[in-house]
Parts: structure tokens; C-alpha cells; sequence
């Protein structure tokens, strides 16, 4: 490579040699005269290499040990504190779209305009080469991953999420099948935060298997093996590799009270909608909480965890409600917090459960000093939180007691059995109902709707249609990626269900009819479904439970009764509700290209099943005792 030895030495030129991969070196030489780092340095799998980037984070300063061993924490800056949608484009060549649910950009103008940003990105700074491989090494569903950043934050955070890979690039034996990501955080303020949020640019090159990043820390934007890696997957599956799933969705296992077996679950949830917790269910174990690569083996239908860390959100994580997470974030261990208050060497955030301190520094101090209880925001009046609602933790699965972690790392990947699909809804849809078919699950998870909260920027309980709860990065016509969902279930020998979930229904004072923990006995429920060990009724939405299996549950896991009005309530069908959706639905599709004739169907036989249903029982709201026998 033709670049300067007192940027790249001998010693790190002998590493990138040894993966004698033409295109990485390529790429690597490309972008460090590009981005003009003052050094270069190449980290492999040896745990000297790992631990140079945990101590590179703190002397940088983009990290500070905490009270606890192992406990740091990180500030990204004041107005970099969640996915920027409006500056992450996919590039996509002139005269080509993808459809209206993408950010797009015309490719040429895209790298013209990131190029010129990125050039001198990194003076001053050094340049760290890494090399990871998504999903379990040496295994059919994985993908290598090239990553270039003069960050160590986010180096540091990517050794907590993902598996190292410079041995993986080796057994590439010189492939150019992999993905690759240039991020730099740009000039730094003498807080080492990024400075010029104003050019902050995250640009999807489908054409190139890559993602460039410059002028951001926050990780939803600089991480790239994250929700980058996964629309550069998206695309790769659905319009390269039909055999091949890429989805947003959770793994784990959930385990029935005799404790007799472990039946898997694929689970898709928006925001807010009780993904993680859902995953996390105590009695059960994670296999990972994000993102899942999918593949038919012999018939069976096989997922892995492409990741090995969790990167969650940390608001209303507390002792009752979240007891693994927090038992976790409370011990000795390798943890990256970011964006939360620290008193006296400790963290605190919102909704933690305890009483918290009222002053100390968190993330609005790089622009405002340190925070104290009643600060408001000079420019807008409003008051400055104690911790960011989108502030986060980062800590590897092997530190969590439940995890899975035989599963977690088989290269063959583990048979799921089912998939859930999870939205707020606050006066539709039922806790928990079967598909009726696989095409009709598939119909369950491209309607996917999910209300805003009070902690989203604009009106409260407004829908947001988000299907498969994987919209914002999906890079492909909706129509094609629909129809490579429907194909799994073609290529199937057997079928995994699918099961809707809504964990937010409200009854007519405006109160939940669940509690947080009741998720339980919905995955309980449909657990036993995938077994035989429960009937249930047949209905137009799909198939609900009895209410004497409910009621059983209750009583065994929580020792509680589960009252006939309150099954009623919950499960009774709201048919005009429900054909507001279809006409919602019908909207959101109208314009997409290539849509399924199958997805059609489904939305008018779900139409005809709810108004024969209304001819035939004279109601507008359809009780569950109105399909016993069926």
C-alpha cells in the first residue's frame, strides 16, 4: 500500500498484509489519504489488541471511569443524541427510487457532497482499522465487516456488540464478499464532542456493501454494524440472496413452567412497544435483542443473533420492572453508559426506580455546564432532564445471567418455532392472536401500527404505520421485501407460527388492562399453542385463547385472578375499529411498486371475515364467547 510509513508502520502494515484481502487494502489505503489520520492502527483478535482500544477511549477522553470496576461512562454531544433520519440517505443511482418510505439521494451527488466532508476528517487524530464478523464466526449466516473510525468510544462499544473478526477476514482467502464502514467524528470541541453537527451526514451505498458516517458520535449513527449494517443486509437478502433473512427482531427462548423445553421465538416490536422486556422475560432466556440473520436449513427455518452485546435504552430500567437488566447494570463489569447523569462516580437516569441526586454533570453539560435540579434550556425555557430519554447502556450478553449463550454462538444457527409482531394500540388490537395462515402472519407484520407517546416529539397516540417494525430500514421496495417473506414460508417444511401481540390496550377510563409483567402469560399462552397444549377460538382476526387457559396461567404465575370481564374486554373483537385499520393500511400501500397479489388477498379476506362476522352476530364489538365451538 502506498501510504506514508510514519502513518501506517511496519508493524501495522504486516497485519493488513496477512489478510491478503486486495479490496480491504484497497479501501483502507483509499480512505486514510482521504480522511489524512497522523496514524493508522490495525487491531486483530488478541485480547492486547482489544484492551489498547478500552484504554485508548479513556485517555482520549471520550470515556471516564466510574465507581464501579469496569463502569464508564460516555457524552456524546448535546444535539447528537439519536438517529438522524433527515441526514441518513440511501445513494442510489440517477432516476432509480426505492419507494416513498425511503430517504434517498441521487448517488453521485451523495458521494461528491461526503467525500468533500470526510477529506481531512481525521487530522490529528489516529485511525483505528477493525475487523468484525457479524453473526458466529465460521458459520453460513455471517457476514465479515470492515470497519474504519477515529473514534475509540465506538470501537470500544463495537468490541462490547459484535464478535471480532481479523481471523475471519483471513478465511475469506481474498473474497471481496464483505461489508465495510467509514465513520470519523469529526473535529472535536475541547469537550470531545463533535463540533460540526451541522455536516453530519449518514449515506447507505447499496452499490458498495458500505456506509459512510462523518460528524456524529451517537452510536445509532456511528456504529455501523448496527441498523447500517442491517439495510446493507435487507438489501443483500432480499435482491442478492433469496435464501437469506436479514429483520429487526429479537431472539429467546421461552421456557414453560414445568420446565420441560425451550421453544424459540423471532420477535419484532417498534419503540416503546416492550421489545427488549418481551425478550427479557425472567424464567426465560436471550439469545439477542436487536437483530436476527435468517436462513432455511434442510426445511427448518434457523435464525442467529448476529451481535453478541446489547445497546438499550436505559429510561425506566428499575428493580421491578426490568430485574435482569438492572441486577446487571448494578454489578462489576464491563458497561458503557452514555448520556446520563453521574453524581459522585455513579450513574443515574430516568426512571430508575430510587431517588436520584439533584445536581451533578450529564449530557448537557458539554453546551450548558454542569446540571442541576430546575435547569432549563436558555434558547427554548424548557427543563433540562437529568438523563437524555434516549440514553443508553452497552454491555456484552455473556454478562447477563439469562442469557443463552450455547445458542448464541452455534454457526448452525437454532430453529425458531414462531415469530411475535408487537404494536401500542391502545383500543384495537387484542393482547395476543395466532395467524390463521402463514401469509396471513406475514399480513400481521406488513400492517404493523404503533402509537406515539408522550416521549416522541409531536401529538400523543398518533399511528405510525412501521412494518415488521422495520420500516425506517427497510431499502427496498416494500413490495419485494413483503414478497420475501412470503417466500419463507414456501420454502419451509414447517411453518413457524406467527402471533400478534399489543401489550397497551386501555379500557374506557383510560387505564391499561396489563401490567408490565402480564406479557408473560400472553408468551406463555402462545408457547403452548406451538406444543398442543391449548385450543382456541377461532376468529376474523386470527386465533384468540379460552378464557380457562388465561385464568390458569394467572393463577400459576402470579398467583392472581383473571376475571371473565376482564378476558371479555380484552379479547372482544371492535370490528369498525379494526376495518379502520384496513382502510389505513390500504392507504399507507397505495403508490408501492411490486406488491404481492398475496398481501392483497389477505387484507380483503380479512375485510369479508370482519363483515360477515357483523351480518352474522348483528354487533359492532364481537365477544369471545360469541365463537365457543369453533
Amino acid at each position: 500500500m502506498d501510504l506514508d510509513p510514519k502513518i501506517l508502520d511496519e508493524e501495522n502494515r504486516v497485519k493488513i498484509e496477512a489478510i491478503n484481502n486486495p479490496k480491504a487494502e484497497k479501501i483502507i489505503e483509499e480512505f486514510v489519504k482521504l480522511c489524512k489520520p497522523s496514524k493508522v492502527t490495525v487491531i486483530t483478535d488478541s485480547t492486547e489488541d482489544i484492551d489498547y482500544i478500552r484504554n485508548l477511549a479513556l485517555l482520549n477522553k471520550e470515556e471516564a471511569k466510574l465507581e464501579m470496576e469496569g463502569h464508564t461512562i460516555h457524552f456524546d454531544g448535546y444535539f447528537d443524541q439519536a438517529r438522524d433520519k433527515e441526514n441518513t440517505c440511501v445513494l442510489l443511482p440517477k432516476g432509480k427510487t426505492l419507494g416513498k418510505h425511503i430517504n434517498q439521494k441521487e448517488r453521485e451527488e451523495g458521494l461528491e457532497d461526503i467525500m468533500g466532508i470526510f477529506d481531512g476528517s481525521m487530522k490529528g487524530k489516529e485511525c483505528l482499522i477493525r475487523f468484525y464478523c457479524l453473526g458466529p464466526t465460521n458459520s453460513l449466516f455471517s457476514i465479515p465487516a470492515l470497519q474504519l473510525t477515529d473514534s475509540a468510544y465506538v470501537a470500544h462499544s463495537e468490541d462490547l456488540l459484535y464478535r471480532s473478526g481479523y481471523e475471519e477476514f483471513k478465511r475469506l482467502k481474498g473474497s471481496p464478499d464483505f461489508f465495510y464502514f467509514i465513520h470519523s467524528a469529526g473535529e472535536l470541541t475541547d469537550k470531545q464532542v463533535t463540533k460540526n453537527v451541522k455536516d453530519r451526514r449518514i449515506y447507505i451505498d447499496l452499490e458498495e456493501d458500505r456506509v459512510l458516517s462523518v460528524n456524529n458520535q451517537y452510536a445509532g449513527n456511528s456504529i455501523g454494524l448496527k441498523k447500517l449494517a442491517l439495510r446493507l443486509a435487507v438489501n443483500k437478502a432480499v435482491e442478492r440472496d433469496r435464501d437469506f433473512w436479514a429483520e429487526h427482531m429479537y431472539i429467546a427462548a421461552t421456557i414453560p413452567l414445568k420446565r420441560d423445553r425451550k421453544t424459540y421465538f423471532l420477535g419484532a416490536f417498534p419503540s416503546a412497544c416492550g421489545k427488549t422486556s418481551t425478550a427479557m422475560i425472567p424464567g426465560n432466556q436471550i439469545v439477542g435483542d436487536d437483530i436476527a440473520y435468517l436462513r432455511i436449513i434442510d426445511g427448518i427455518p434457523k435464525a442467529v443473533n448476529i451481535e453478541v452485546g446489547i445497546f438499550g435504552i436505559i429510561q425506566d430500567v428499575n428493580a421491578i420492572d426490568d430485574p435482569l437488566i438492572y441486577k446487571t447494570l448494578n454489578e462489576p463489569m464491563e458497561i458503557i453508559f452514555s448520556n446520563v447523569l453521574i453524581h459522585e462516580g455513579k450513574p443515574y437516569w430516568l426512571g430508575m426506580g430510587i431517588d436520584t441526586p439533584n445536581h451533578g454533570v450529564n449530557w448537557t453539560s458539554s453546551i450548558y455546564g454542569e446540571w442541576h435540579e430546575g435547569k432549563t434550556d436558555p434558547k427554548t425555557g424548557k427543563e433540562l432532564l437529568l438523563s437524555h430519554g434516549n440514553a443508553r447502556f452497552t454491555v456484552h450478553l455473556r454478562d447477563i445471567e439469562n442469557t443463552d449463550m450455547e445458542a448464541l454462538e452455534d454457526p448452525i444457527g437454532l430453529e425458531f418455532h414462531a415469530i411475535l409482531y408487537g404494536g401500542r394500540d391502545s383500543d384495537t388490537s387484542v393482547p395476543i392472536v395466532e395467524a390463521l395462515s402463514w401469509n396471513h402472519g406475514v399480513f400481521i407484520g406488513a400492517t404493523l401500527e404503533s402509537e406515539t407517546t408522550f416521549a416522541t416529539l409531536g401529538a400523543e397516540g398518533v399511528r405510525k404505520f412501521n412494518p415488521f417494525a422495520n420500516l425506517d430500514f427497510i431499502v427496498v421496495p416494500l413490495g419485494n421485501y413483503i414478497k420475501h417473506h412470503i417466500d419463507f414460508g414456501i420454502q419451509c417444511s414447517r411453518v413457524p407460527k406467527v402471533f400478534g401481540t399489543n401489550y397497551f390496550l386501555k379500557n374506557s377510563a383510560g387505564k391499561y388492562y396489563d401490567d408490565k409483567v402480564d406479557k408473560k402469560i400472553w408468551l406463555l399462552w402462545a408457547e403452548g399453542r406451538i406444543h398442543g397444549d391449548f385450543d382456541a377460538y377461532m376468529t376474523p382476526i386470527g386465533y384468540i385463547p379460552r378464557y380457562e387457559d388465561i385464568k390458569d396461567l394467572f393463577k400459576h404465575v402470579f398467583q392472581s385472578d383473571y376475571t371473565k370481564i376482564r378476558y371479555e374486554n380484552e379479547f372482544a373483537i371492535r370490528i369498525e375499529k379494526y376495518l379502520a385499520k384496513m382502510d389505513r393500511v390500504e392507504e399507507a400501500y397505495t403508490g408501492e411498486a411490486s406488491m404481492p397479489q398475496e398481501f392483497f388477498n389477505e387484507l380483503n379476506n380479512q375485510k369479508k371475515r370482519l363483515l360477515e362476522a357483523k351480518a352474522k352476530f348483528g354487533a359492532n364489538v364481537l365477544l369471545p364467547s360469541f365463537f365457543e365451538g369453533k
